[in-house]
């Protein structure tokens, strides 16, 4: 097949059942990426996969792939709270329990880890307290240890069954050959000797059986797993909360008639009624009553906001007070809760840099493991000729070396850290872009609805002609009602303020510069003096001299002329945020210098900068949207690393060429989709915290790398020189995917007070990673 001639590709997801370690993930991805044109990230803690595949190969062929390999692949699902949630055409972790509410990985281990602890209590007591034993103790050691080593251990032993049909190895493989290899040898040990243990009282060092090794190592291993897959499911708690968030009924309004729905089958255009205490069912704006919204929940922010008639809400969000009708705008997978939902199950999907060190090791792991065992039992026999001291060392190298550590490492600081981010209006699209917060050190902020309230209000009109104020304040209006931009929503709601808007038709907008049309048989420009000079209105020195001196005030004013002169000015007058300056200073501390980019007038940024805290230096005015991207290409050719937070049309670009692009939730759906974070809330520092966030996802997962490196570093040359029992190595062994995993859920008490992460155990943080 010609690769050149694929051009379309599809991304797909898969549910692949049977893995147990970082190898498992490598093969699959080998295997599906030696398909012409197909690209896999597997997650071992989700147990999926999300391929890349092109038009030219078929569903059926990458089942049949994965199948080859040795594991069970299907479609994923679409859990019934993504369906509530509208996610329907995207597919997110199965996160389903069982009945009794346990995770089904856990309930599946549960009787086996039961029985093994009941029958490996009494093998250990009788095989390792002289006290404790009686005439041919060894049979009964043997029987007990038969059901541990065979059907409690059977999830091993099966696996690596499966992979050897293959010709390939997991860490499945150095369970049940160590398992295996104590419990067969103790075995042909007792019955070529059936005296061996007739005589109550014998000394460890007086037998050669291994039996309490096999029990115990099977025990351990089977706890190990038993936590991980609870500790996993926490991990991907948040995710699964997120998407339970939407409501799952609405009252809908048709013909004057109220009736229950489910909020699935809303539709775009209908009217639903909001009463006091109700989740709000989707996106849509108020189109009557007034309320304020807790948006806590999709946004992080803890103040409720106040809405009223032409606001926008979003779906999930609780209506506190007074009764709404909200007519619906986005439905099913287009609202907000949806993409949310969407953006967090990429990015938890995905795969950081930093795990591609993880994978290319553990893809040659077990194999390489496999032979230093063999050397291991050779070099003891040929130095010391004692085959139990030899079979105990090699035993020991198969059991402490499982790469589960490694595998888990970066996947579930990933899943829980993304998770936490979710529940705090925080996206981070892809795992890519925790690597990318590491290294900025440069911020560009962009002013109105970043820095400042966005909030503008009318502060003066003035007039150049014998039109009066209201009549220029009801043209301007009308022709800025069509336009998104913060400065046209203030004159339009003022315009409003006097009236019903005038029709406009011919309306035209030019992004950072203006906006044009007809009012009853009028033309109306309205914007910067540049979009009057294009439009053939060229104004007097008079009128530079009146703009000035509102500039001077710190307003942003705005031209308007009729019929081909300038007929007068509107000044505007912004705040700035409450917790702008606190998070600007949180930035600094992080490392980042804060930039000020507008398209304001010098003096107005001036006023912004001084109260926040940026210095003059620091501060670029009166910038057009393509003047944005250049300024944001100007600091990366000096040298830095450029984030930039944005939140309007005209920030896209710049959020684009920025190195890392942050977008305020309240903006537009460009911004949003242009940037690589996403901050639900209003509040800059919402920023400073994504920034926090995603450094501390990175630097635990550097931790557990490290730290999982550094178990096998130690742990297989000790077990070679026969320093570590089997039994201890199998504690140890399944003890550190443990720890790796609940170092990872440390990142869900991110953002909580000190008290509530006091109780999370922790893996030390080395000196240097």
């Amino acid at each position: 097949m010609d690769s050149g001639t694929l051009t379309n590709t599809r991304i797909i997801e898969l549910d692949i059942q049977g893995m147990t370690c970082a190898s498992c993930v490598a093969r699959v991805e080998r295997k599906l990426g030696k398909l012409d044109g197909v690209q896999a990230s597997v997650n071992l803690p989700l147990e999926s996969a999300q391929v890349s595949v092109p038009d030219a190969i078929t569903d059926q062929q990458i089942l049949d792939t994965v199948a080859a390999t040795g594991y069970t692949a299907r479609l994923k699902a679409v859990p019934d709270a993504v369906r509530a949630a509208g996610g329907d055409d995207e597919a997110v972790p199965d996160l389903s329990d069982d009945e009794s509410g346990v995770p089904a990985a856990s309930a599946s281990l549960r009787p086996r880890l039961v029985l093994a602890g009941a029958l490996t209590v009494p093998v250990v007591i009788i095989s390792m307290i002289p006290a404790a034993q009686f005439p041919h103790w060894g049979w009964w050691t043997f029987a007990l240890s038969l059901p541990v080593v065979t059907w409690a251990a059977w999830p091993f032993h099966r696996a690596a069954a499966i992979n050897a049909r293959h010709l390939a190895s997991t860490m499945d493989t150095l369970v049940s050959i160590g398992v295996g290899a104590a419990f067969l040898y103790s075995s042909w040990q007792l019955f070529a000797d059936p005296s061996l243990t007739e005589h109550p009282g014998m000394k460890m060092s007086a037998h050669t059986l291994y039996f309490e090794v096999a029990a115990v190592v099977t025990t351990f291993l089977l706890l190990g797993r038993y936590l991980e897959a609870n500790a996993k499911q926490r991990a991907g708690n948040a995710l699964k909360a997120l998407l339970n968030l939407g409501a799952k009924e609405a009252t809908v309004l048709r013909d004057g008639v109220e009736s229950l729905i489910p909020a699935d089958r809303l539709q775009p255009g209908d009217v639903f009624v909001v009463r006091p205490g109700e989740k709000i069912a989707t996106d849509g704006f108020v189109v009557d009553g007034t309320s304020a919204v807790d948006t806590s929940l999709v946004t992080g922010e803890s103040l409720p906001v106040d809405v009223g008639v032409d606001d926008t809400v979003v779906g999930a969000t609780i209506n506190t007070n007074g009764r709404l009708l909200v007519k619906a705008t986005r439905v099913g997978s287009e609202t907000t809760l949806a993409q949310m939902g969407r953006l967090v199950s990429q990015a938890q999907s995905g795969k950081a840099p930093i795990a591609r060190l993880a994978d290319r090791i553990s893809a040659v792991f077990v194999p390489v493991v496999l032979a230093i065992a063999a050397a291991t039992f050779a070099v003891w026999m040929l130095t010391t000729g004692d085959p139990q001291a030899a079979f105990t060392a090699a035993v020991a190298v198969l059991v402490i070396a499982c790469p589960c550590a490694l595998g888990l490492a970066t996947p579930t600081a990933l899943l829980t850290g993304t998770g936490r981010g979710a529940q705090m209006g925080i996206l981070i699209k892809g795992p890519q872009i925790l690597e990318d917060t590491r290294t900025v050190d440069t911020i560009v902020l962009d002013k109105t609805g970043t820095v400042t309230t966005g909030r503008l209000s009318v502060a003066g009109i003035h007039t150049f002609t014998t039109a009066g104020q209201d009549e220029i304040l009801a043209y301007a209006g009308a022709v800025e009602a069509a336009s998104e931009h913060p400065i046209a929503h203030a004159i339009a709601r003022a315009a409003k303020g006097m009236g019903p808007l005038l029709q406009v038709s011919g309306f035209e907008s030019a992004p950072g510069g203006g906006v044009r049309g007809t009012v009853n048989g009028r033309q109306i420009v309205a914007g910067r003096a540049g979009w009057l000079q294009a439009n053939g209105i060229e104004p007097e020195a008079v009128h530079y001299t009146a703009l000035q001196a509102q500039e001077d005030t710190g307003s942003t004013v705005i031209w308007v002329g009729i019929d081909g002169a300038a007929a007068g000015t509107i000044s505007l007058t912004d705040t700035v945020k409450a917790g702008s300056a606190a998070a600007i200073t949180r930035l600094r501390e992080l490392g980042l210098r804060p930039v000020l980019l507008t398209g304001d007038n010098a003096a107005v940024a001036a006023a912004v900068a001084a109260e926040v805290g940026i210095p003059a230096d620091d501060v670029m005015a009166g910038v057009l949207p393509e003047g944005k991207v250049e300024a944001v290409r100007k600091l990366q050719a000096s040298g830095a690393t450029v984030a930039m937070a944005g939140d309007g049309v005209n920030d896209a670009a710049a959020l684009a060429q920025a190195d890392l692009g942050i977008a305020m939730g309240s903006g537009t759906d460009v911004a949003i989709a242009a940037a690589d974070l996403t901050v639900m809330g209003n509040d800059l520092g919402q920023v400073a915290q994504a920034i926090e966030l995603s450094r501390k996802t990175l630097a635990t997962i550097k931790t557990n790398l490290f730290w999982a490196f550094f178990y096998n570093a130690i742990g297989i040359p000790v077990a070679a020189l026969g320093l570590l029992n089997p039994m201890i190595a199998g504690a140890a062994m399944a003890a550190s995917s443990v720890l790796v995993v609940s170092n990872s859920l440390r990142l869900r008490g991110f953002g909580r007070p000190a008290t509530d992460e006091a109780s999370i155990p922790r893996l030390p943080v080395p000196a240097r990673l």
